[in-house]
């Protein structure tokens, strides 16, 4: 013992003295045991990288806890005598290392082991210093309970139809949870290969990102499922299952096996993932040019699953509900998420798996490409789903947060892993997407492909930051790049090409660093007269106006390069024109009644029209709204009312805007000007204005009247019209027009006396189920039928009917069980508060629900994840006056320890902010519009 002890004090000692001496004399933090941590920084040190990790584990689903064996080979880079890495909630019991050289292992020596939980990491000592430039086997025993939260590895279950409640484990690594489960370098850009080994019992199957190529039979009757070696990848990526799940598998036309899991009772529901999943797969590949690497792809649907969907490079997990179709209770909205959510995971098998961005500052390059890549590849693979249709939702909630100056640059610094897990949000994913959108019509579908297959290849199996992807989309051609031949282009052809929007050879990487590198969008101010069109540019803001204090602080600084698009009266010729500067002048070529800026919404800007320039396109609306496209229609809806809320058009207008739509049978500006209209009602009902709800209401059932009616309870037509179909009916529903309830009701009767074997149209269903829910008995109902169900698409359907009651003691149990866990999942506790709170008579039972359980919550969630996000901003967002302004920043204060590590508690608070303003400004606007149209015109 006395020569251990001495051996290990001088290590430390040692390892004490390298780091003062390199690294800037800070202090270093104290271990668990009292010892010095000889690392001081969030971020690992690079001296040694990880090359190969050989994993033995071995869950008992029985005792919820897992036994581990990390073989990690490691390359030491600069001489050091410690290995700092990741680790938590892991019992670690001994590590040893030993020299590898020439495929010779040289004898293994004891490491102390040193842990620093704050920070998630452990350091393992050696004796004497590691040398540079050799590699080492380090070897890392531990022990771990099965988490109970949706991370690490952790533990899930699901009951068979007879009752029988069964256990699986399944992992869930991404932004750094892998060191929940094995000892490991849990930062992206240490990409190494994994050989992973699953110990398991007979009844089950293990599966893993590679194909199994054995199994062996050990003692106890268990099996060992040895996987082959990984290709190299981030350790959020490694991914396995112990489960007993079946299984439907094809084969794409580049040999891909491609196999849907999913629980035994469920297995009838895979089948339209796997046609989705082969053709997603397949478009992929000839899409980037560059075959999938993996000999097999698993889609798996988790019974319990907090995100969506989770990238596993080979072995993508799913929420049920983003896999599995039911055809009796999926609708069409359904259908259209399961697909759009199999492309965005197919899609990171190359944007993140293969190409990774180097840390989680530029996740948007993983998130925003596939976002985007959804709507590209369903729009070739399945052009009936119109999805190109619906991408203009996608940039109005992107801009709805961009606009807000709690925003944030795509590219923001995060080091903490709650802040990582914060990055998750509507501006890597959406805001990503819409630039990427507008580059791509910069550029040219053509040039923007081109780059993208460039930019893969370039950095395959490595990572990546922001300008890489710029400079593979630019001119930036060396004489290897020439020879290597098709991706890459010379300046002749970039201004042939990728430059001819604006006449000039420009910098992409400038041009795009003004869209990533700063946050917010620009609104741009059109002042039209005649031939002649001046620009100005400005941060769009809203609820903060130019006469406030804080306007030229919050204006300061902020330049866009802007690709503008317009059409006039006179061409539909789309003119181009590159705005560098605050402001700018287009001579048109000649004179034109009205002018429209964003062609079909492809650029990520809001405009503002002055003098007469709105009024001309309000006329055009209502003389020929077929002038405009669908998307210009829907575009200029949505810039009105955004405007409104910046001050910089009154509501009026705005409302003038919309009265064309008694023309209108597109889905997408219906819904666009309804949606704003559904949201001025529901805000007047929370407030108790009575007259202007009613009157609201009336102006609704009767201006839509001929919408309305034209209705069927069906499921034929168009994804559009089936959507305009269910979002149609259910406002009305709730607006409590007549034929609809009883139509609903009768619906609901039928279904109830067959209980429950009818097949009602599934695009009406949740409607049906709304207006079931409203009666007591009704309600208890359809949670019996809830227990019993085995689709999760109507399950979905009957949650969002059950917080659609106006009972508070109805909807006060329902949030109780949703916490329970046991009927309703707690990985549907956010839709279940977020959808009561949506309710006019919920949302104060909800945001209460949320405060007085905010300690259980935390026990259950972790800090930063999108369930804390929505509980915070689902419940809040609909606050409108002060005294709930004053109540919310009360509870964020008594919470401080928590809410001060969240963007999203400032997110809440500008919000409400925003609201309180936007009534005081318009709520008299509203009321007089609306008592001046039923009173004077009609509806």
């Amino acid at each position: 013992m006395p020569f251990q002890t001495m051996f290990f004090v001088v290590g430390v000692l040692f390892q004490v003295l390298l780091c003062l001496g390199g690294h800037e004399n800070k202090d270093f933090p104290s271990t668990t045991n009292g010892q010095v941590f000889p690392w001081n920084k969030m971020r690992l040190p690079d001296r040694i990288v990880p090359v190969h990790y050989n994993l033995h584990v071995h869950p008992n689903l029985t005792t919820s806890n897992f036994t581990g064996l990390a073989k990690i080979q490691v390359h030491v880079r600069q001489e050091t005598n410690v290995i700092i890495l990741h680790a938590k909630h892991l019992d670690i019991s001994r590590a040893t290392i030993a020299l590898t050289k020439y495929g010779v292992s040289h004898p293994e020596s004891i490491l102390n082991i040193l842990e620093y939980p704050p920070f998630e990491q452990i350091a393992l000592e050696n004796a004497k210093p590691l040398d540079n430039g050799e590699t080492y086997m380090v070897n890392i025993y531990y022990t771990a309970n099965l988490s109970n939260g949706f991370n690490g590895f952790y533990k899930s279950s699901y009951q068979t139809p007879d009752g029988e409640k069964r256990i699986l484990a399944s992992t869930h690594f991404e932004p750094t949870s892998a060191r929940m489960a094995f000892p490991c370098f849990d930062e992206p850009s240490f990409k190494a290969n994994f050989s992973i080994k699953i110990k398991r019992e007979k009844q089950h199957i293990a599966l893993s990102n590679m194909p199994i190529v054995k199994s062996v039979p050990t003692a106890g009757g268990l099996f060992e499922d040895h996987f082959d070696v990984s290709v190299r990848m981030s350790t959020y990526l490694v991914a396995f299952i112990v489960c007993d799940f079946k299984s439907v598998s094809a084969v794409t036309s580049t040999g891909i096996k491609v196999s849907i899991y999913a629980t035994p009772d469920k297995w009838n529901q895979t089948h339209y993932a796997l046609e989705a999943a082969v053709k997603l797969l397949e478009f992929y590949e000839h899409y980037f040019n560059i075959y999938y690497p993996l000999p097999k792809q698993d889609l798996v649907a988790i019974p319990d699953f907090e995100s969506g969907a989770m990238e596993n490079w080979g072995l993508t997990t799913y929420r049920e509900t983003s896999l599995l179709y039911h055809p009796a209770t999926s609708s069409a909205s359904d259908k259209l998420w399961i697909t759009m959510v199999i492309g965005h995971e197919l899609a990171h098998q190359w944007f993140g798996n293969l190409v990774t961005m180097e840390w989680w500052n530029d996740i948007w390059l993983n998130e925003g490409f596939a976002r985007y890549m959804e709507f590209v590849s369903v729009d070739a693979t399945y052009p009936d789903l119109q999805v190109g249709d619906h991408f203009l939702g996608t940039c109005f909630a992107a801009m709805g947060r961009d606009a807000m100056n709690s925003s944030r640059p795509i590219s923001t610094s995060a080091e903490n892993p709650i802040q990582i897990k914060e990055m998750f949000d509507t501006v890597s994913y959406e805001k990503g997407a819409c630039i990427l959108h507008m580059l791509r019509n910069f550029l040219t579908d053509e040039v923007f492909q081109s780059g993208l297959v460039r930019y893969l290849r370039k950095f395959s199996y490595g990572n990546t930051k922001n300008e890489d992807l710029w400079d593979s989309m630019a001119n930036t051609c060396t004489k290897e790049d020439f020879t290597s031949g098709e991706f890459c282009y010379s300046g002749s052809q970039a201004a042939k090409s990728a430059y001819r929007f604006a006449g000039e050879h420009l910098d992409i990487k400038e041009i795009m660093n003004t869209w990533t590198l700063q946050k917010g969008i620009p609104v741009i101010i059109v002042e039209h007269n005649g031939t002649s069109v001046r620009l100005q540019q400005e941060r769009f803001l809203k609820g903060i106006l130019p006469e406030d204090p804080s306007w030229a602080l919050l204006q300061s600084g902020y330049l866009w390069h802007v690709p503008l698009t317009y059409i006039t009266s006179n061409s539909k010729t789309i003119g181009k024109h590159l705005l560098k500067t605050k402001s700018d002048h287009i001579e048109l070529e000649g004179e034109a009644q009205w002018v429209k800026f964003n062609v079909d919404m492809n650029g990520y800007y809001i405009v503002h029209y002055t003098r007469d320039g709105w009024d001309a396109l309000i006329n055009v609306l209502d003389q020929n709204h077929t002038l405009l496209s669908q998307k210009d229609r829907a575009n200029l809806i949505h810039n009105a009312f955004q405007l409104v809320s910046a001050g910089k058009l009154s509501l009026d207008r705005a409302l003038d805007l919309t009265r064309y739509l008694r023309h209108e049978n597109k889905s997408i500006p219906v819904l666009q000007g309804l949606g704003y209209l559904e949201v001025f009602y529901r805000m007047a009902v929370r407030r108790n204005i009575t007259d202007v709800a009613t009157n609201l209401k009336n102006y609704i059932l009767h201006f839509f009247k001929h919408l309305i009616d034209r209705q069927t309870w069906s499921d034929e037509g168009t994804l559009s019209d089936r959507l305009l179909r269910s979002n149609l009916l259910e406002l009305v529903c709730d607006l409590e027009y007549l034929p609809c309830v009883e139509k609903a009701l009768a619906y609901f009767n039928q279904w109830r006396m067959s209980n429950g074997t009818l097949n009602l149209p599934t695009d009406v269903l949740e409607i049906v189920y709304s207006v079931g829910a409203q009666s007591s008995d009704g309600w208890d109902y359809l949670l019996t039928k809830y227990l019993q169900s085995v689709s999760e698409a109507e399950k979905n359907k009957i949650v969002s009917a059950l917080a659609s009651s106006r009972n508070p003691e109805k909807l006060v149990r329902l949030l109780e069980l949703s916490l329970q866990g046991d009927i309703i999942k707690l990985q549907n506790l956010a839709h279940v508060v977020v959808a009561v709170s949506r309710n006019p008579y919920g949302q104060l039972l909800a945001w209460n629900f949320v405060k007085i359980n905010w300690s259980k919550l935390m026990k259950k969630f972790q800090l930063g994840s999108s369930t804390v996000r929505w509980l915070i901003i689902g419940t809040s967002s609909q606050f409108s006056s002060k005294e709930e302004l004053e109540e919310v920043e009360m509870f964020f204060d008594s919470i401080k320890e928590q809410s001060s590590q969240l963007r999203c508690t400032q997110i809440a608070l500008e919000n409400i902010q925003k609201n309180i303003r936007w009534l005081e400004r318009n709520l008299d606007f509203l009321r007089s519009w609306l008592q001046n149209i039923i009173m004077e015109h009609g509806p």
